[in-house]
């Protein structure tokens, strides 16, 4: 869904259409798995601009970037545990909000590091999603100081996906609304580092009958690449667009051809997540 309403925009405005593919989680990546995901995006004929970039060849950036903000008293070294943050009983968006228990110095220096974002009191990010409208959110009290750096050695997503987008020069971010919430911090990471900050659209995310997010951890099926018109024919429905019937089994050019020139992404409205068709 997110990538048939990413690249609609992008060729809808003249615009090209670039594929990440974000594979920070070496340990979890699964053998061939990137290469299935560009397969399934050339079997629906979504065909991206450039060179595909891989997170894995940008990790000296990341590094430099937190060290930079650490320079700066920026970001500081953090040792606490899981459990150190949920006994505190303070509870932010996303569970329990760390406390700052390490902002005046690490408590146990026989653990490893992760680097943490310092979030100053009262600091509020304010922003208008294309679709979402006006998002308003309390960083502080609702985020707190957030990790850019694990203690694996491995950059953190809020903080590769800004310095990514400024390498790349996106100008426009369309994703699922799953990553609304974390879109603030990232915001703010980007006023700290002088960043130019993209537009963003947070397209509904697909549920499943239980009301649960569509994706490998819910045991989804792949896309059906042996029939692409019909998968993107729903995946315009879902996105609010309507094809005219006869378009409901054709190829996967003529489909996308139609949708380019009649896309309109008001008519996506703004629920944030809805169940598949």
């Amino acid at each position: 869904m997110a990538a048939v309403g990413s690249f609609l925009d992008a060729r809808a405005n003249n615009g090209e259409w670039l594929v990440r593919i974000e594979d920070l989680d070496s340990p979890r990546q699964e053998p061939g798995a990137d290469s299935l995901i560009l397969k399934t995006l050339e079997d629906c004929g979504l065909y991206w601009d450039g060179q595909v970039m891989y997170q894995r060849t940008r990790r000296s950036d990341y590094h430099a970037a937190a060290s930079l903000l650490m320079e700066r008293n920026q970001a500081y070294p953090c040792t606490c545990s899981r459990r150190e943050i949920a006994d505190s009983g303070i509870l932010g968006l996303e569970g329990p909000r760390y406390p700052g228990i390490c902002r005046p110095g690490v408590r146990n220096n026989t653990r490893k590091p992760a680097i943490r974002l310092r979030v100053p009191e009262g600091c509020s990010i304010v922003f208008t999603d294309r679709l979402q409208g006006r998002i308003s959110q309390h960083l502080d009290a609702q985020v707190g100081d957030f990790i850019i750096y694990r203690a694996d050695g491995h950059a953190a997503y809020q903080l590769a996906v800004v310095l990514d987008d400024a390498y790349q020069g996106i100008t426009h971010v369309v994703r699922g609304a799953d990553l609304l919430i974390s879109t603030p911090r990232q915001l703010y990471l980007q006023q700290l580092l002088g960043l130019l900050q993209p537009i963003y659209m947070h397209l509904p995310v697909a549920l499943d009958a239980h009301g649960e997010k569509i994706s490998k951890q819910t045991g989804a099926s792949p896309v059906d690449t042996k029939a692409p018109g019909r998968e993107l024919y729903r995946a315009l429905r879902f996105l609010g667009q309507l094809p005219p019937p006869q378009l409901h089994a054709a190829p996967p050019a003529e489909l996308l051809a139609w949708a380019v020139s009649h896309w309109q992404p008001e008519n996506i409205g703004t629920f944030a997540s809805q169940k598949i068709i």
